[in-house]
């Protein structure tokens, strides 16, 4: 049963992955590009791209001076600026440029990566996860990314490379991406959930290898599998659930300006996120279930070698008796001087031995 649950719950990860893969593919041009060419600034500013949105899916660059002191055309214009956390002189800008208090700021530059949302004011201030598909990284170590956004202002930031925004970049380049600040947002957190399902699916699949595996012959490596399988269970669960609670308030708490659609697209999120979790709990059973039928058939194994070695022991018990009997060096041996004696205790020890056998086995101990 509990294969048969987490093999649905694989399904629903995986026919999620592949409209995410086919999305990306069609839409993205850094879908096939190392992962560190497509994230970092290159002209020394903590700016690693900007777009003003056009309200109708597409948008223009726009440069880090430009940012400095940029106000809207039209009502429909939203600034959108991703950077570089850890340079310097982001938490100086965040609080003149952009007027944030400065526990805020210094929140959204801080190491304090624990997924959490709360709203300021008019602004909505997040700190969501993903998987961190950065190379030689183990996904379930996760990277974050803050965001800040007072609806015609959006501003999110990071410390490790990160695909997402990247992936709304090339969506708005095309002329297809979110036309407001409150569905970039909902986009972001979306595609960080979807691009979780690729670690459980993984999992699943490891899981399922483990079951075809003889449990006999390769103990060890099963034992070690289960281990790494329920560390990562572990850990994503610890970093996904506060996400969960983050998502709800946003849904829950956000402005005016985060419309009704973007709240439905949030709950949508959440869902998807639930689901993963669930996911997460049945992959971590299956291999608590498996691991139990390993110790299980362990400690079977070991109880019926001991079990053999006792019936061994109870078999030699007696003829160890007779045999140290007649050892003994003192006179008044029967059969010192009579040459078939050897033989005669030999057919004796024989006979003990069938005798024993013959009770063990009507008794069943054998």
């Amino acid at each position: 049963m509990c294969k048969l649950r987490r093999n649905v719950f694989a399904a629903q990860a995986m026919f999620t992955k592949v409209l995410h893969n086919v999305w990306f593919a069609r839409s993205s041009p850094y879908m096939d590009k190392p992962l560190q060419q497509t994230d970092e600034g290159s002209d020394g500013t903590p700016l690693l791209f900007g777009r003003v949105l056009d309200g109708r899916g597409g948008g223009r660059s726009i440069s880090w001076d430009e940012v400095q002191n940029w106000q809207p055309t039209s009502p429909d214009e939203v600034m959108w600026v991703h950077l570089c956390r850890t340079c310097p002189g982001v938490q100086q800008w965040l609080e003149q440029g952009l007027g944030i208090s400065e526990p805020t700021a210094e929140l959204l530059v801080s190491d304090q990566t624990r997924p959490r949302a709360f709203r300021e004011g008019g602004s909505l201030v997040a700190t969501l996860r993903g998987i961190n598909f950065n190379p030689g990284a183990e996904p379930e170590d996760m990277v974050s990314m803050q965001l800040w956004c007072d609806g015609q202002r959006l501003v999110t930031l990071r410390r490790h490379p990160l695909q997402t925004p990247r992936e709304i970049v090339a969506l708005i380049d095309r002329g297809e991406g979110p036309g407001d600040a409150g569905a970039t947002i909902t986009l972001l957190a979306e595609f960080m959930i979807a691009r979780m399902n690729q670690s459980i699916v993984d999992m699943n699949e490891h899981i399922d290898l483990i079951e075809d595996m003889d449990i006999e012959t390769d103990h060890d490596q099963i034992l070690a599998k289960i281990t790494t399988i329920r560390r990562n269970c572990l850990s994503l669960k610890r970093h996904m659930a506060p996400q969960h609670e983050a998502l709800e308030r946003i849904s829950r708490d956000a402005p005016e300006w985060f419309e009704e659609h973007d709240r439905r697209e949030i709950a949508e999120s959440i869902a998807r996120l639930r689901r993963f979790l669930d996911d997460i709990d049945i992959s971590k059973e299956s291999a608590v279930v498996l691991q139990d039928e390993l110790r299980a058939r362990s400690l079977a194994s070991n109880e019926h070698a001991t079990y053999m070695l006792t019936i061994v022991a109870g078999i030699f018990l007696p003829l160890g008796f007779l045999t140290g009997l007649l050892g003994i060096n003192v006179g008044g041996l029967p059969g010192l001087d009579d040459p078939r004696a050897f033989w005669l205790v030999v057919a004796l020890c024989g006979g003990i031995m069938a005798t024993q056998l013959f009770l063990f086995w009507k008794w069943k101990w054998l």
